[in-house]
């Protein structure tokens, strides 16, 4: 069924390539969803990840809290030929191309970086429109969003292991990271500095500097993701969660800020049957959303976003109790959750 509010599609003026803007819920308020600039074999598998993410913005906007709904833009770059991310021109072009289009929705939608965008680009962004998140702090935004992200996983990771373990400790704790750009790599830092045992993987070579610093082991991903260690950490791309995949797991708990890590809705229940505790990927990667809105729409302190990034291990913990208590996967009770809060009218509490 469909059920996206709106969908702009739109061949950009200056770049010549689509755009996508897709809102799928503002019953709480604006919707809110970053920017994606990634090369795609065609516009219709751009609109995919458009739809599949805002939706996953609006259960993920509903879990932290926030009176905010989701959406997704998407730039569908080409797949073949040079990386047209390395056209500086064409890369401006296409993000005031965004722009234009976010603007036509008149406010319903806000956007802010994600992969292949970051801080900077919100500027470009910009110039076709005020509603953009996370510009770089001299800019007046609240800058790089990753940090909060990373804060937020290790949150949601401590609730994790205090579930599955027993013991929220995670020096006691040994984990394998699956990417090391803004967000994942950050994440291990700070797992390494609470004295947890690091496999790590990347598809860049050049990121083994960083396992090297941490004392952390190299790996391959497609090894990474078969490691005995207690939780794997998707921090990359989506979808790597599939039933091919689950069967080859050898962790306790699957825990990471990665979007869309599962392929479908029943690989919930493939991890469930072997009795591997799954995170929500839509509540762990939330502190991104979470500490840019507390900064930019709340004016909030640092102690207090603080205890918002924190507030995500609550989150987590209640929802694995309430899997428990109804019989169902942690998936279905944030599904649940998410759609008993987007249903209630915008402004009552409970």
């Amino acid at each position: 069924m469909f059920s996206h509010e709106r969908v702009l599609i739109r061949r950009g003026p200056e770049s010549g390539r689509p755009i996508i803007v897709a809102v799928h819920s503002t019953a709480l308020g604006q919707a809110l969803g970053g920017c994606r600039l990634k090369a795609y074999p065609d516009w219709r598998a751009g609109l995919d990840d458009a739809l599949r993410l805002s939706a996953a913005m609006s259960d993920k906007c509903a879990l932290a809290g926030l009176p905010n709904g989701g959406g997704k833009t998407v730039i569908v770059l080409p797949s073949a030929g040079p990386d047209p991310a390395d056209d500086a021109e064409l890369r401006r072009a296409a993000l005031r191309d965004a722009g234009t289009v976010i603007e036509e929705l008149g406010g319903l939608y806000a956007t802010g970086p994600d992969v292949g965008t970051g801080p900077d680009d919100m500027v470009t962004i910009g110039e076709r429109t005020r509603h953009v998140f996370c510009r770089p702090i001299a800019a007046g935004g609240s800058g790089d969003s990753s940090p909060g992200t990373a804060a937020g996983t290790i949150a949601a990771l401590r609730a994790v292991c205090e579930t599955r373990f027993g013991s929220g400790d995670l020096a006691r704790r040994s984990f394998a990271v699956l990417g090391l750009g803004r967000v994942g790599g950050r994440v291990a830092r700070l797992l390494a500095e609470a004295g947890a045992k690091l496999v790590v993987a990347d598809v860049d070579p050049a990121k083994r500097s960083l396992a090297d610093e941490l004392g952390a082991a190299w790996s391959t991903p497609d090894e990474a993701l078969a490691a005995p260690v207690d939780v794997l950490v998707p921090a990359a791309l989506g979808g790597v969660l599939t039933p091919a995949t689950v069967a080859r797991l050898r962790c306790a708990a699957v825990a990471g800020p990665a979007n869309n890590q599962i392929d479908a809705p029943s690989t919930a229940d493939l991890l469930h049957a072997r009795d591997i505790l799954w995170a929500p990927d839509y509540v762990v990667s939330a502190g991104g959303v979470i500490s840019a809105t507390a900064v930019e729409l709340r004016h909030e302190t640092p102690a207090q976003v603080a205890a918002r990034l924190n507030g995500i291990a609550d989150t987590l913990t209640q929802l694995f109790a309430a899997a428990r208590r109804d019989g169902v996967t942690p998936s279905a009770a944030a599904t649940a959750e998410a759609r008993r809060r987007i249903s209630r009218p915008r402004g009552q509490a409970g």
